[in-house]
This record gives C-alpha cells, sequence and structure tokens, in this order.
C-alpha cells in the first residue's frame, strides 16, 4: 500500500519527501571507525578506494546508526527495500515506481547492514515533527512572512480607505486594484524576472566594497519574494470581493455576463488561494500543484473576458459595443496589465522543447541526466516527462562548455524511473532559472554546504570560474558507490583545503551544524549558504547565525 508523502518547497522549487527521524541526531556510538595516529587529534576523511583524503576535527565525527529517509539531501540514501513509500526531489512529481526486490538493491542493503543497522520505521510523532520544522520550526517572523504581512497590510489600508470614502479612485477602480495584485504576484513567480532580478542583484552587489548588510538584506529579500507572491493572492481576492460588492449595489449599470465571469474569477483564485495554504500544500502538493496551474489558467481566460466585456459593455444602452473596441481597450490599465500577465504566464511554456537526453545509474539509487550545452553555475532547471502534468527541478551541474548535467536522487516515482527505464528524450524548459546559489558570485569568500544528492546545486562552483573564494563542505553516504565515479572526479578535482568531504558510511554521522561553524570561522566565511532537509538546513543555519556568521538555506515556507 502507497504511504502518505511529504512536500517541502524551496522558492519556486518543491521537494518531494518522506518523513523519518533527525537526519543530524547523533546516537551512541555501534562501532568507532578505526583511528590513524597522525599526531593529533583528527581523522582523514578517506575517498573510498581512492587517494584524495580531506581532514576534520575528530570532535565533530561521532557514529551513529542509519536513518530510514527519502529526501533527496538527506545524508542516507534508503536502502532497506521499503519501496510502498515513493517520494521524489523535485518540483511537480509523478512517474513509475522502480519494482521491489531487484538482486543489485538487495546486495546493496545486505552491504549497508554491516555498516549500520536497519533503519526502524519512522513514527507518527516524527511526522509531526517533520511537518512542524517545515511549517513552524523557521519562526513566525521570517522575511517570507514579514513581506507576506507588509503586502497585505498595504492592501487591506486601501481597502479599508476606499470603503471609507477616502480613496475614492480606488473605489472607482477595485477591480483594476484585483487586477495589479494578480500581475504583481505572477512576476514574483516569474522564472524570466527572477533570472533578470537576480543577474542585476550579483552586477551591481558582487564588488569587494559593498557593505555586506546590503548583500545579506538582497538575499534574503531574492528569496523570500514568494511573501509578496503570496500577500498579492489573498489581497487580489479581498479587492476582487470589494468590487463584486460595489457591481451587485449598483447592477442597473452593469450585465449578468460580468457579473458571472467575476464571480467565476473570485472562486479560481479562491480554490487556488485554498489549494496553496501550507499544510495543504506539503501534504497533497500534486493536488495543489495542478489546481495552481490549471484554476490560474482558466483564471486568466476569464480575466480576458471580463475586461473585455467591461469595455464594450454601454449601460446607458445596456448593449455591448464593438465599435473602435480596440482603441477603447487600450486605453485602459486593466488591459496593460493583463497583458504584462499574459507575458509572464507564457514566456516559459514558450520554451518548451522535447530533447535527446543520457541517463546513467551509478547505483541503484541515483541517476545522472546529460544535456547538450553548458550552463552557468548556480543555476536550476526543470525537466518533465508530461510537460501538462509535471515538472521536476533540479540542480544543474556544468562546466559551462559543451554539455550539463542534473544528478537525481531516486527517492519517489519520476526518480525512481529515471533509474528503472530511463529515458532517451524529456522535455526542458530552455529558460532556466537562477536560485539561492546563483548569489554566491555577490560574495567575496563562501561557505557551501551540502548532505546527499544537495551537492549538485554547488557542484558548477568546482568545474566553472568563480568570482567568489569558494569552500564547500558534502556530507553523504557511499560517495563513489552512490554517486558514481565521475561526481567523485569531479570533487577531487577541487583543491583539498577547499574541499571536505565527510562519508558517512565510513565515519557515522557528524554534526554538521558544529561541522559548518568550525569550518566557516577556519575559512573565514562572509556568508554559509547550505542545501539539505529541512531539520538539517534550519540547524546549519542557526547554528551559524548564533555565532555572527550570516547563513541562508531552502525556505520551507515559500
Amino acid at each position: 500500500m502507497e504511504s502518505q508523502v511529504r512536500f517541502s518547497s524551496c522558492r519556486g522549487v518543491a521537494f518531494e519527501i518522506k518523513p523519518h527521524a533527525d537526519p543530524f541526531a547523533i546516537a551512541s556510538p555501534q562501532r568507532a571507525p578505526q583511528p590513524t595516529d597522525y599526531g593529533s587529534k583528527r581523522f582523514w576523511l578517506l575517498w573510498s578506494g581512492g587517494s584524495s583524503s580531506r581532514v576534520a576535527p575528530s570532535s565533530l565525527i561521532q557514529r551513529s546508526m542509519s536513518k530510514a529517509s527519502s529526501h533527496f539531501c538527506d545524508l542516507d540514501l534508503d536502502l532497506d527495500g521499503n519501496e510502498g513509500n515513493d517520494a521524489v526531489f523535485e518540483t511537480l512529481e509523478e512517474g513509475t515506481s522502480v519494482e521491489p526486490g531487484k538482486h543489485a538493491e538487495r546486495e546493496q542493503a545486505e552491504v549497508a547492514s554491516k555498516i549500520d543497522p536497519p533503519p526502524a520505521k519512522p513514527s507518527r510523532g516524527h511526522e509531526s515533527s517533520r511537518l512542524s520544522v517545515i511549517l513552524l520550526d523557521q519562526g513566525l517572523f521570517t522575511v517570507y512572512k514579514r513581506l507576506f504581512v507588509v503586502c497585505l497590510t498595504l492592501n487591506v489600508v486601501a481597502l479599508v480607505l476606499a470603503a471609507t470614502g477616502h480613496f475614492p479612485y480606488a473605489r472607482n477602480r477595485a477591480a483594476l486594484f484585483s487586477i495589479a495584485n494578480i500581475f504583481a504576484l505572477t512576476l514574483c513567480r516569474s522564472e524570466a524576472f527572477l533570472r533578470v532580478a537576480f543577474w542585476l542583484a550579483v552586477k551591481l552587489l558582487g564588488h569587494s566594497w559593498v557593505p555586506l548588510l546590503a548583500k545579506t538584506v538582497t538575499t534574503s529579500l531574492l528569496q523570500s519574494l514568494g511573501g509578496i507572491h503570496s500577500g498579492c493572492g489573498v489581497s487580489s481576492l479581498a479587492w476582487l470581493v470589494y468590487a463584486l460588492i460595489l457591481t451587485l449595489k449598483d447592477r442597473d449599470n452593469t450585465s449578468p455576463e460580468i457579473i458571472g465571469v467575476a464571480s467565476a474569477i473570485l472562486a479560481l483564485i479562491a480554490l487556488s488561494s485554498l489549494a496553496a495554504f501550507p499544510l495543504v500544500r506539503h501534504l497533497h502538493h500534486n493536488v495543489f500543484e495542478r489546481t495552481h496551474r490549471f484554476a490560474g489558467w482558466s483564471a486568466l481566460g476569464l480575466l480576458w473576458g471580463f475586461v473585455i466585456l467591461t469595455v464594450a459593455y454601454d449601460p446607458r444602452t445596456k448593449s455591448y459595443k464593438s465599435d473602435d473596441l480596440w482603441s477603447r481597450l487600450v486605453r485602459q490599465q486593466e488591459f496593460w496589465l493583463t497583458v504584462g500577465t499574459t507575458v509572464l504566464i507564457i514566456v516559459p511554456w514558450v520554451t518548451v522543447r522535447r530533447v535527446p537526453v543520457k541517463v546513467s545509474s551509478p547505483s541503484g539509487h541515483a541517476s545522472i541526466i546529460k544535456f547538450h550545452g553548458g550552463v552557468k553555475a548556480g543555476i536550476l532547471g526543470r525537466i518533465s516527462p508530461s510537460p501538462l502534468s509535471e515538472w521536476h527541478a533540479f540542480g544543474i551541474i556544468s562546466d559551462g562548455k559543451d554539455e550539463h548535467m542534473m544528478l537525481a536522487g531516486a527517492v519517489g516515482d519520476f526518480t525512481k524511473s529515471l533509474v528503472a527505464n530511463p529515458p532517451t528524450h524529456l522535455w526542458v524548459r530552455q529558460v532556466h532559472f537562477a536560485g539561492l546559489p546563483y548569489l554566491v558570485n555577490m560574495y567575496d569568500r563562501v561557505l557551501l554546504v551540502a548532505t546527499g544528492s544537495g551537492i549538485c546545486v554547488f557542484l558548477s562552483f568546482l568545474l566553472q570560474p568563480c568570482k567568489a573564494s569558494v569552500c564547500m563542505l558534502w556530507v553523504a553516504k557511499n560517495v563513489e558507490q552512490n554517486f558514481g565515479k565521475e561526481i567523485k572526479e569531479m570533487v577531487s578535482l577541487h583543491p583539498r583545503e577547499k574541499m571536505i568531504v565527510h562519508d558517512t558510511a565510513v565515519h557515522g554521522r557528524p554534526n554538521v551544524a558544529k561541522m559548518s561553524v568550525d569550518t566557516a570561522k577556519k575559512w573565514g566565511a562572509e556568508v554559509v549558504i547550505v542545501t539539505s532537509n529541512p531539520e538539517g538546513s534550519r540547524d546549519v543555519v542557526n547554528a551559524c547565525k548564533t555565532e555572527g556568521i550570516a547563513a541562508f538555506g531552502p525556505i520551507w515556507d515559500s
């Protein structure tokens, strides 16, 4: 029986996860690794079967039991053969699950069990804890929530002034304010617009003389624009309700068609907003995704009908006039806001293409998807087997030359299908979007922290010239076995003093938060950027901030 799946999101990129125990909890040692005496209390973090080595203080490393998990950034991959709990790393998921009980996976599970005992089934309490981290533990006053409150407050104040007669322009153009909010919420989620905004931020602020405070504030704002998106969504509903109330009071000067279309738009926006409610979004992400998309498209189509009907209707003759309709339309603000909204929505879709891909699987737990063409560091992309129903977002690995690739941990239906039935073609959006990693070049010295497959969003900084001086800390299990020789070699090419790799299969789970703080201090990092699961990201960010180090990770309330 298929178990329930949980979802989290990260600035427009949602990650499908299964609940499990605390990924950074350090249990009592089961079997301590044999230390080698190098004259100090340190362990050499050795690649399995390789010559590259990394150093980390022994105080940061303790042996612990593996925990079952399937988040793409979790430290341990799921080796217990529990195929019922399908989950996936990406934005919109669905696919074909891998058949259970494959011989190769059994062998890997046996090997893993010799290293760590089999994980216990997560309790219901762990599920609740995980969801509370996603929804509440980041605090009630995050930048995202502040932006939401500010946006909503400004609209409510304007609405109250209009209703009390102190803002006659808004009272007479209530529908315009609703459409303006729809345009603003679309702009905040436009991947093309955000790509330009992130580029401008790096271009303008990526200088040593720019104060660090200006850079961190900009990073927080760009990462949390979803707060404006949500605030404008609720505000558009409020303005549309107000516009409908005014219209019904003066129904003699309007038509039933206009009222009907406006009511339908209101219902669709309300449905879309309810589906985006955090609890619904995280527990039933597929419902949210499809409702948000198709309700949004339907509302946009009706919005065009509303604008045209409103302009064409003559209350004196109680009829629609087509004479000079175009000239009257172009003089209306509602028309141009609707044009802008339509362009922002269409742009990503006109770049959708079906392209050839090469998919390889270094293990049964990850796949590497290769595409033609180089891509800049810090960029993310979306792929899909069926463009109208689902899209999956991944970090892009590229040397900026002839090709780029995506590393997909096999933790859900779609990503498992890449391992079981590698496709020869996939749908892609050729407009790639910028995320938090893109802002690395805005700083001078940066520590990048990744767990599991989260390394994919940072690897390009090892392969391309980087304006920032970057140090990387990667915590993963069975690096070469699970991620392949190619990924291992990419990491091995980086200077040893700038690349710390901790293999949990060899050295157990570390205290990643403490390790991050110590490494950031040693490196002299201006900022720490982490890609991990909700608990892990929270712990690293909080630990760094406690020590006065600026830190950013995925936000799960977007």
